[in-house]
């Protein structure tokens, strides 16, 4: 697929990938600039879908006499909480990535010091480590899980 036709993982944004200028400066100040964007654009959606979440229960919440319905409304309200923990946290993953932008240190790995990459950083905005060290990091998580 052509560079001009590469999505991100994440369709709920409208903000076109990054297109790359040869000889480019890597993290310069338009790329910091796109990315700001973007994370602040994801975490927006996140903030937004716990407000739905925070309306859609105070809405749904009733006191069912037959137990099995209780049951499925609680199994419903569980889900839907596991699940805002789980934005949660990213949104806290965001806030940081957003730090690490403003000190000028986004883009670059943590373990080795290198640039992860534009493209990479457009599948995963909040990627902190390059593919070799992340896919490292897997490895001995799975070697140390058997």
């Amino acid at each position: 697929m052509p560079e001009s036709q590469v999505k991100t993982n994440f369709a709920f944004r409208d903000i076109a990938p990054y297109q790359e200028k040869d000889g480019e400066e890597y993290m310069n100040d338009k790329q910091r600039d796109h990315f700001r964007e973007l994370l602040f654009a994801w975490k927006r959606e996140l903030m937004e879908e716990v407000d739905r979440t925070v309306s859609h229960m105070k809405d749904e919440a009733a006191n069912f006499p037959d137990p099995a319905d209780r049951a499925s409304q609680e199994e419903e309200f569980s889900l839907e909480l596991r699940t805002r923990d789980r934005e949660r946290k990213l949104i806290k993953k965001i806030d940081s990535t957003l730090e690490l932008l403003e000190s000028d240190d986004y883009g670059y790995c943590e373990a080795c010091g290198v640039e992860i990459g534009v493209r990479r950083l457009e599948a995963r905005p909040t990627a902190t480590q390059c593919v070799d060290c992340k896919t490292i990091d897997e490895i001995k998580e799975k070697q140390t899980s058997l």
